[in-house]
Protein backbone atom coordinates (compact mmCIF):
# COMPACT_ATOMS: atom_id res chain seq x y z
CA UNK A 1 0.00 0.00 0.00
CA UNK A 2 1.20 3.46 -0.65
CA UNK A 3 2.13 5.76 1.41
CA UNK A 4 0.64 9.69 1.69
CA UNK A 5 3.27 11.51 2.82
CA UNK A 6 0.99 14.67 3.06
CA UNK A 7 -1.80 13.18 4.31
CA UNK A 8 0.31 11.77 6.95
CA UNK A 9 2.10 14.81 7.83
CA UNK A 10 -1.23 17.04 8.26
CA UNK A 11 -2.22 14.18 10.87
CA UNK A 12 0.90 13.86 12.98
CA UNK A 13 0.36 17.54 12.89
CA UNK A 14 -3.29 17.60 14.14
CA UNK A 15 -2.50 14.46 16.52
CA UNK A 16 0.52 16.13 17.99
CA UNK A 17 -1.58 19.38 18.71
CA UNK A 18 -4.22 18.06 20.28
CA UNK A 19 -2.33 15.82 22.81
CA UNK A 20 0.24 18.90 23.65
CA UNK A 21 3.16 17.24 22.38
CA UNK A 22 5.53 19.92 21.53
CA UNK A 23 7.96 18.33 18.95
CA UNK A 24 7.37 14.59 17.55
CA UNK A 25 9.17 12.70 14.62
CA UNK A 26 7.65 10.08 12.70
CA UNK A 27 9.13 7.03 10.35
CA UNK A 28 7.48 5.10 8.66
CA UNK A 29 8.80 2.01 6.28
CA UNK A 30 7.01 0.22 4.00
CA UNK A 31 6.47 -0.89 0.68
CA UNK A 32 10.28 -1.14 1.21
CA UNK A 33 10.84 2.66 1.30
CA UNK A 34 11.39 4.68 4.57
CA UNK A 35 9.50 7.96 4.98
CA UNK A 36 9.98 10.56 7.30
CA UNK A 37 7.96 13.27 9.01
CA UNK A 38 8.33 15.73 11.12
CA UNK A 39 6.32 18.22 13.50
CA UNK A 40 6.43 21.00 16.44
CA UNK A 41 9.21 22.44 17.93
CA UNK A 42 12.76 20.93 19.36
CA UNK A 43 12.41 23.05 22.34
CA UNK A 44 9.53 25.75 23.51
CA UNK A 45 11.82 28.22 24.62
CA UNK A 46 13.83 28.67 21.38
CA UNK A 47 11.33 27.51 18.88
CA UNK A 48 13.52 25.54 17.08
CA UNK A 49 11.79 23.87 14.51
CA UNK A 50 11.69 19.28 14.46
CA UNK A 51 13.41 18.52 11.16
CA UNK A 52 13.38 14.76 10.38
CA UNK A 53 17.20 15.00 10.93
CA UNK A 54 17.16 16.21 14.85
CA UNK A 55 17.83 13.47 16.87
CA UNK A 56 16.16 12.89 20.41
CA UNK A 57 16.66 10.93 23.50
CA UNK A 58 15.52 7.24 22.91
CA UNK A 59 16.06 5.59 26.67
CA UNK A 60 15.39 1.58 27.03
CA UNK A 61 15.27 2.06 23.10
CA UNK A 62 18.90 0.75 23.40
CA UNK A 63 18.51 -2.11 24.23
CA UNK A 64 17.42 -4.07 21.22
CA UNK A 65 21.01 -2.51 19.95
CA UNK A 66 22.43 -3.91 22.81
CA UNK A 67 20.72 -7.26 22.26
CA UNK A 68 21.52 -7.20 18.65
CA UNK A 69 25.44 -6.88 19.23
CA UNK A 70 25.42 -9.80 21.86
CA UNK A 71 23.51 -12.08 19.04
CA UNK A 72 26.25 -10.78 16.48
CA UNK A 73 28.95 -12.35 19.42
CA UNK A 74 26.54 -15.60 18.99
CA UNK A 75 27.14 -15.67 15.36
CA UNK A 76 30.99 -15.47 15.20
CA UNK A 77 31.28 -18.39 18.14
CA UNK A 78 32.18 -16.19 20.56
CA UNK A 79 29.36 -16.47 23.00
CA UNK A 80 26.55 -18.92 23.65
CA UNK A 81 23.78 -18.22 24.88
CA UNK A 82 22.77 -20.60 27.61
CA UNK A 83 26.71 -19.68 29.16
CA UNK A 84 26.24 -18.33 32.89
CA UNK A 85 27.47 -14.73 32.43
CA UNK A 86 29.93 -15.28 35.02
CA UNK A 87 31.91 -17.53 32.90
CA UNK A 88 32.25 -14.62 30.23
CA UNK A 89 32.61 -12.37 33.21
CA UNK A 90 34.64 -13.71 36.02
CA UNK A 91 34.01 -10.49 38.38
CA UNK A 92 30.25 -10.62 37.77
CA UNK A 93 28.59 -11.58 40.86
CA UNK A 94 25.30 -10.65 43.36
CA UNK A 95 24.73 -11.11 47.35
CA UNK A 96 23.70 -15.47 46.27
CA UNK A 97 26.42 -17.13 44.58
CA UNK A 98 24.27 -19.68 43.88
CA UNK A 99 21.88 -17.25 42.12
CA UNK A 100 24.79 -15.66 40.09
CA UNK A 101 25.73 -19.29 38.86
CA UNK A 102 22.41 -19.27 36.95
CA UNK A 103 22.16 -16.01 35.36
CA UNK A 104 22.87 -16.64 31.64
CA UNK A 105 22.94 -14.36 29.00
CA UNK A 106 20.09 -15.54 27.49
CA UNK A 107 18.07 -14.61 31.11
CA UNK A 108 19.80 -11.42 30.69
CA UNK A 109 18.33 -10.86 27.21
CA UNK A 110 15.02 -11.91 28.04
CA UNK A 111 14.49 -10.31 31.69
CA UNK A 112 14.59 -13.39 33.50
CA UNK A 113 17.83 -12.66 35.51
CA UNK A 114 16.02 -11.37 38.39
CA UNK A 115 18.07 -8.41 38.31
CA UNK A 116 17.01 -5.00 39.06
CA UNK A 117 15.86 -2.18 37.53
CA UNK A 118 16.57 0.38 39.77
CA UNK A 119 20.46 0.28 39.87
CA UNK A 120 21.39 4.18 38.67
CA UNK A 121 25.11 4.06 39.41
CA UNK A 122 27.44 7.08 37.98
CA UNK A 123 30.74 5.06 37.31
CA UNK A 124 32.47 8.15 35.57
CA UNK A 125 32.97 8.87 32.20
CA UNK A 126 35.89 6.96 31.35
CA UNK A 127 35.93 3.79 28.95
CA UNK A 128 36.15 1.80 32.27
CA UNK A 129 32.86 2.81 33.28
CA UNK A 130 31.29 -0.40 32.30
CA UNK A 131 33.47 -2.70 34.38
CA UNK A 132 33.43 -0.29 37.20
CA UNK A 133 29.72 -0.77 36.84
CA UNK A 134 29.60 -4.41 37.11
CA UNK A 135 31.54 -4.19 40.26
CA UNK A 136 29.49 -1.91 42.18
CA UNK A 137 26.51 -4.04 41.30
CA UNK A 138 28.00 -7.45 42.76
CA UNK A 139 26.59 -5.66 45.90
CA UNK A 140 23.07 -5.20 45.00
CA UNK A 141 20.75 -8.10 45.75
CA UNK A 142 18.39 -9.22 42.91
CA UNK A 143 14.66 -8.75 42.50
CA UNK A 144 13.61 -12.41 42.34
CA UNK A 145 15.28 -15.61 41.99
CA UNK A 146 17.07 -16.46 38.19
CA UNK A 147 14.09 -18.03 35.89
CA UNK A 148 11.12 -17.40 38.62
CA UNK A 149 9.63 -14.54 36.55
CA UNK A 150 9.94 -12.31 33.27
CA UNK A 151 11.04 -8.53 35.39
CA UNK A 152 11.96 -6.04 33.28
CA UNK A 153 15.35 -4.56 34.14
CA UNK A 154 17.87 -2.28 33.27
CA UNK A 155 21.15 -3.60 35.33
CA UNK A 156 21.45 -6.88 33.46
CA UNK A 157 21.74 -5.02 29.90
CA UNK A 158 24.64 -3.13 31.65
CA UNK A 159 26.39 -6.37 32.41
CA UNK A 160 25.57 -7.38 28.91
CA UNK A 161 26.83 -4.43 27.47
CA UNK A 162 30.22 -5.31 29.55
CA UNK A 163 30.43 -8.94 27.91
CA UNK A 164 30.19 -7.28 24.03
CA UNK A 165 33.43 -5.18 25.79
CA UNK A 166 35.38 -8.07 26.63
CA UNK A 167 34.65 -10.24 23.69
CA UNK A 168 35.41 -7.50 21.07
CA UNK A 169 38.46 -5.39 22.97
CA UNK A 170 36.32 -2.31 22.35
CA UNK A 171 34.30 -0.04 24.58
CA UNK A 172 30.46 -0.68 23.86
CA UNK A 173 29.90 2.68 22.08
CA UNK A 174 32.69 1.89 19.78
CA UNK A 175 31.11 -1.36 19.29
CA UNK A 176 27.89 -0.08 18.50
CA UNK A 177 29.16 2.13 15.95
CA UNK A 178 31.47 -0.34 13.78
CA UNK A 179 29.15 -3.42 14.24
CA UNK A 180 26.25 -1.52 13.80
CA UNK A 181 25.60 1.86 12.74
CA UNK A 182 28.53 2.14 10.41
CA UNK A 183 27.81 -0.89 8.46
CA UNK A 184 23.76 0.20 8.49
CA UNK A 185 24.18 3.66 7.32
CA UNK A 186 22.80 5.07 10.48
CA UNK A 187 24.49 8.55 10.50
CA UNK A 188 21.86 9.87 12.84
CA UNK A 189 22.67 7.40 15.92
CA UNK A 190 24.91 8.24 18.93
CA UNK A 191 25.69 7.41 21.73
CA UNK A 192 27.59 10.14 24.02
CA UNK A 193 25.94 13.36 24.57
CA UNK A 194 29.25 15.38 23.00
CA UNK A 195 28.81 13.34 19.70
CA UNK A 196 24.56 14.64 19.34
CA UNK A 197 25.81 18.52 19.21
CA UNK A 198 26.49 18.47 15.24
CA UNK A 199 22.56 17.78 14.99
CA UNK A 200 19.44 19.43 16.44
CA UNK A 201 19.00 17.97 19.38
CA UNK A 202 15.64 17.73 21.61
CA UNK A 203 14.85 18.93 24.76
CA UNK A 204 12.46 17.03 27.00
CA UNK A 205 9.38 19.04 28.04
CA UNK A 206 6.88 18.94 31.23
CA UNK A 207 5.43 22.72 32.14
CA UNK A 208 8.27 24.13 29.89
CA UNK A 209 11.24 22.79 28.65
CA UNK A 210 13.19 20.10 31.50
CA UNK A 211 16.00 22.18 33.50
CA UNK A 212 18.35 19.56 32.13
CA UNK A 213 18.73 17.36 28.92
CA UNK A 214 20.08 13.98 30.09
CA UNK A 215 20.19 12.73 33.70
CA UNK A 216 21.96 9.18 33.03
CA UNK A 217 25.47 8.27 33.47
CA UNK A 218 27.67 7.25 30.69
CA UNK A 219 27.28 3.62 31.97
CA UNK A 220 23.49 3.38 31.18
CA UNK A 221 24.15 3.38 27.67
CA UNK A 222 23.56 -0.32 26.93
CA UNK A 223 20.13 -0.07 28.60
CA UNK A 224 19.34 3.45 28.32
CA UNK A 225 21.29 6.20 25.87
CA UNK A 226 20.82 5.77 21.90
CA UNK A 227 20.21 9.15 20.50
CA UNK A 228 18.48 8.79 16.95
CA UNK A 229 16.87 9.82 14.43
CA UNK A 230 13.14 8.19 13.75
CA UNK A 231 14.26 7.35 10.22
CA UNK A 232 17.32 5.60 11.96
CA UNK A 233 14.92 3.31 14.03
CA UNK A 234 13.35 2.64 11.49
CA UNK A 235 16.49 1.01 9.12
CA UNK A 236 17.46 -0.35 12.29
CA UNK A 237 14.46 -1.93 12.70
CA UNK A 238 14.62 -2.78 8.76
CA UNK A 239 17.52 -5.24 9.14
CA UNK A 240 15.74 -7.95 11.70
CA UNK A 241 12.78 -7.65 9.03
CA UNK A 242 15.26 -8.15 6.20
CA UNK A 243 16.30 -11.49 8.20
CA UNK A 244 19.62 -9.40 9.17
CA UNK A 245 20.86 -8.37 6.03
CA UNK A 246 21.71 -4.44 5.61
CA UNK A 247 20.34 -2.35 2.88
CA UNK A 248 23.47 -2.45 0.73
CA UNK A 249 23.08 -6.72 1.27
CA UNK A 250 25.98 -6.81 3.72
CA UNK A 251 24.95 -9.12 6.15
CA UNK A 252 24.76 -8.07 9.97
CA UNK A 253 23.26 -10.70 11.66
CA UNK A 254 22.24 -14.58 10.48
CA UNK A 255 18.58 -15.09 9.73
CA UNK A 256 18.75 -17.54 12.94
CA UNK A 257 20.30 -15.27 15.16
CA UNK A 258 17.12 -12.27 13.62
CA UNK A 259 14.27 -15.38 14.43
CA UNK A 260 15.62 -15.99 17.85
CA UNK A 261 15.45 -12.59 18.70
CA UNK A 262 11.57 -12.73 18.07
CA UNK A 263 10.97 -16.13 19.84
CA UNK A 264 8.89 -16.38 22.37
CA UNK A 265 11.29 -16.56 25.70
CA UNK A 266 8.74 -15.65 28.57
CA UNK A 267 5.67 -14.72 29.34
CA UNK A 268 4.70 -10.94 31.03
CA UNK A 269 1.40 -11.01 33.25
CA UNK A 270 2.02 -6.88 32.49
CA UNK A 271 0.55 -7.14 29.06
CA UNK A 272 -0.30 -3.03 29.14
CA UNK A 273 2.77 -1.21 30.37
CA UNK A 274 5.07 -1.80 27.24
CA UNK A 275 1.64 -3.17 25.01
CA UNK A 276 4.06 -6.87 25.24
CA UNK A 277 2.37 -10.58 25.19
CA UNK A 278 5.43 -12.41 25.81
CA UNK A 279 9.52 -11.25 25.30
CA UNK A 280 12.15 -12.39 23.51
CA UNK A 281 15.87 -11.42 23.07
CA UNK A 282 15.57 -7.82 23.33
CA UNK A 283 12.14 -7.35 21.81
CA UNK A 284 9.11 -6.83 23.12
CA UNK A 285 6.54 -9.51 21.20
CA UNK A 286 3.26 -8.23 20.00
CA UNK A 287 0.03 -10.22 18.97
CA UNK A 288 -2.37 -8.02 17.67
CA UNK A 289 -5.85 -10.46 17.41
CA UNK A 290 -3.52 -13.39 16.20
CA UNK A 291 -1.44 -10.71 14.22
CA UNK A 292 2.52 -11.24 15.11
CA UNK A 293 4.41 -8.10 15.91
CA UNK A 294 7.77 -6.79 17.85
CA UNK A 295 9.24 -3.43 19.38
CA UNK A 296 10.37 -1.42 22.01
CA UNK A 297 9.23 2.16 24.27
CA UNK A 298 11.60 4.12 25.66
CA UNK A 299 11.61 7.00 28.01
CA UNK A 300 14.29 9.56 28.82
CA UNK A 301 14.00 12.60 30.41
CA UNK A 302 10.41 13.41 29.60
CA UNK A 303 11.38 12.31 26.25
CA UNK A 304 9.48 9.22 24.75
CA UNK A 305 10.72 6.78 21.78
CA UNK A 306 8.23 3.79 20.55
CA UNK A 307 8.71 1.36 17.66
CA UNK A 308 6.53 -1.33 16.46
CA UNK A 309 7.40 -4.29 13.73
CA UNK A 310 5.00 -5.80 11.67
CA UNK A 311 6.61 -8.55 9.67
CA UNK A 312 3.72 -9.57 7.49
CA UNK A 313 3.18 -6.11 6.29
CA UNK A 314 7.18 -5.65 5.96
CA UNK A 315 6.09 -2.37 8.45
CA UNK A 316 8.31 -0.83 10.91
CA UNK A 317 6.84 2.71 12.66
CA UNK A 318 8.72 4.91 15.02
CA UNK A 319 7.84 7.78 16.94
CA UNK A 320 10.11 9.99 18.91
CA UNK A 321 8.42 12.84 21.47
CA UNK A 322 9.61 15.40 23.56
CA UNK A 323 6.80 15.93 26.02
CA UNK A 324 3.14 16.45 26.54
CA UNK A 325 0.37 13.27 26.13
CA UNK A 326 2.94 11.06 24.07
CA UNK A 327 1.27 8.10 24.98
CA UNK A 328 -2.18 9.50 23.84
CA UNK A 329 -0.13 10.53 20.77
CA UNK A 330 1.28 7.38 20.23
CA UNK A 331 -2.14 5.36 20.77
CA UNK A 332 -4.27 7.31 18.31
CA UNK A 333 -1.29 7.70 15.79
CA UNK A 334 -0.07 3.91 15.69
CA UNK A 335 -3.71 2.62 15.88
CA UNK A 336 -4.16 4.63 12.53
CA UNK A 337 -1.28 3.53 10.80
CA UNK A 338 -1.45 -0.32 11.80
CA UNK A 339 -4.65 0.02 10.62
CA UNK A 340 -4.23 1.52 7.07
CA UNK A 341 -0.76 -0.17 6.45
CA UNK A 342 -0.91 -3.63 8.38
CA UNK A 343 -4.82 -4.18 8.82
CA UNK A 344 -3.98 -4.81 12.47
CA UNK A 345 -6.38 -3.51 15.29
CA UNK A 346 -3.95 -2.08 17.99
CA UNK A 347 -5.99 -2.73 21.66
CA UNK A 348 -7.19 0.19 23.50
CA UNK A 349 -5.38 2.20 26.26
CA UNK A 350 -5.10 0.91 29.64
CA UNK A 351 -8.20 1.49 31.60
CA UNK A 352 -10.54 0.28 34.35
CA UNK A 353 -14.15 -1.53 33.10
CA UNK A 354 -17.13 1.27 33.38
CA UNK A 355 -18.76 -1.05 35.93
CA UNK A 356 -15.55 -2.79 37.85
CA UNK A 357 -16.15 -6.03 39.30
CA UNK A 358 -16.32 -7.06 42.96
CA UNK A 359 -12.55 -8.16 43.66
CA UNK A 360 -11.24 -9.71 47.01
CA UNK A 361 -7.79 -7.62 47.09
CA UNK A 362 -7.20 -9.36 50.49
CA UNK A 363 -4.82 -12.43 49.33
CA UNK A 364 -2.72 -9.41 47.54
CA UNK A 365 -2.47 -6.94 50.15
CA UNK A 366 1.05 -6.52 52.52
CA UNK A 367 4.56 -5.37 51.83
CA UNK A 368 6.41 -5.97 48.83
CA UNK A 369 10.13 -5.36 48.25
CA UNK A 370 12.83 -5.15 45.74
CA UNK A 371 16.09 -3.01 45.61
CA UNK A 372 15.46 0.39 45.43
CA UNK A 373 11.68 0.21 45.57
CA UNK A 374 8.87 -0.56 48.35
CA UNK A 375 5.49 -0.97 47.25
CA UNK A 376 2.47 -1.59 49.76
CA UNK A 377 -0.82 -2.87 49.26
CA UNK A 378 -3.98 -1.92 51.41
CA UNK A 379 -7.65 -2.74 51.57
CA UNK A 380 -10.75 -2.64 53.03
CA UNK A 381 -14.38 -2.06 52.34
CA UNK A 382 -13.76 1.43 50.60
CA UNK A 383 -11.61 -0.21 48.41
CA UNK A 384 -7.98 -0.76 47.68
CA UNK A 385 -4.99 1.68 47.58
CA UNK A 386 -0.99 1.38 47.08
CA UNK A 387 1.80 3.26 47.74
CA UNK A 388 5.23 3.21 46.02
CA UNK A 389 8.02 4.57 47.54
CA UNK A 390 11.73 4.69 46.62
CA UNK A 391 14.01 3.80 48.94
CA UNK A 392 17.75 2.39 49.42
CA UNK A 393 19.41 4.62 46.96
CA UNK A 394 17.29 5.63 45.06
CA UNK A 395 15.19 7.30 48.14
CA UNK A 396 14.54 10.54 47.26
CA UNK A 397 14.63 9.75 43.44
CA UNK A 398 10.74 11.39 43.59
CA UNK A 399 8.09 11.60 45.65
CA UNK A 400 5.96 8.63 46.65
CA UNK A 401 3.43 7.70 44.31
CA UNK A 402 -0.05 6.66 46.35
CA UNK A 403 -3.02 5.99 44.66
CA UNK A 404 -6.82 4.01 44.65
CA UNK A 405 -7.07 0.95 43.07
CA UNK A 406 -9.80 -0.18 40.35
CA UNK A 407 -10.76 -3.81 39.54
CA UNK A 408 -9.93 -4.67 35.86
CA UNK A 409 -10.02 -8.40 37.20
CA UNK A 410 -8.83 -10.59 40.15
CA UNK A 411 -5.16 -9.88 39.45
CA UNK A 412 -5.31 -6.63 37.38
CA UNK A 413 -5.66 -3.20 39.35
CA UNK A 414 -5.61 0.04 37.80
CA UNK A 415 -3.83 3.16 40.09
CA UNK A 416 -5.50 6.41 38.92
CA UNK A 417 -3.29 9.20 38.45
CA UNK A 418 0.17 7.08 37.44
CA UNK A 419 2.93 9.34 36.74
CA UNK A 420 4.61 10.08 32.84
CA UNK A 421 0.94 11.17 31.70
CA UNK A 422 -0.57 8.28 31.49
CA UNK A 423 -4.17 8.05 33.24
CA UNK A 424 -4.06 4.77 34.43
CA UNK A 425 -1.18 2.61 35.47
CA UNK A 426 -1.49 -1.19 35.83
CA UNK A 427 -0.91 -3.03 38.70
CA UNK A 428 -0.89 -6.60 38.13
CA UNK A 429 -0.24 -9.35 40.63
CA UNK A 430 1.27 -12.57 40.20
CA UNK A 431 3.00 -15.60 41.47
CA UNK A 432 6.85 -16.08 40.92
CA UNK A 433 7.87 -19.90 40.25
CA UNK A 434 8.93 -20.63 43.56
CA UNK A 435 5.06 -19.85 44.74
CA UNK A 436 5.84 -15.98 46.41
CA UNK A 437 3.21 -13.74 45.64
CA UNK A 438 4.39 -10.80 43.66
CA UNK A 439 3.26 -7.05 42.39
CA UNK A 440 4.03 -5.82 38.72
CA UNK A 441 4.58 -1.89 37.96
CA UNK A 442 6.17 -1.19 35.20
CA UNK A 443 6.64 -4.80 34.23
CA UNK A 444 9.27 -5.30 37.19
CA UNK A 445 7.86 -8.06 40.02
CA UNK A 446 8.42 -7.51 43.00
CA UNK A 447 7.81 -10.19 45.65
CA UNK A 448 5.92 -9.64 48.60
CA UNK A 449 7.98 -9.80 51.94
CA UNK A 450 4.79 -8.68 54.79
Amino acid sequence: MSFDVESWQTRLDELRAAHGVPGASLAVMTGGRVHELASGVLHEGTGVEVTTGSVFLSGSLAKPYTATLVMSLVDSGDLELDTPVVDVLPEFGTPDPEATRAITIRRLLSHTGGMTNDFTYDSGRGDDCLARYVEALRKVPLDCPPGTALSYGSSGYVVLGRVVEVLTGQTWDRALKERLFVPLGLEHSMTLPEEALRFRVAMGHTDGPAPVWDLLPRSAGPYGRVIVSAGDVVRFARMHLDGGLAADGTRVLSAEAVAAMQHRHAGCPDRWSMSADGWGLGWALHDWNGVFGYGHDGSAVTQRAYLRVVPHAGLAVALLANGGAFSRLYADLFGELLAELADVRMPPPFAPPANPPAVDLAPWTGTYRRPGVVTTITGDERGGRIRYEFVDGMEGFSDPLESDLTPVSPTVFAASGAPFGEDHLPVVFATLADGTPCVYVGMRATPRVA
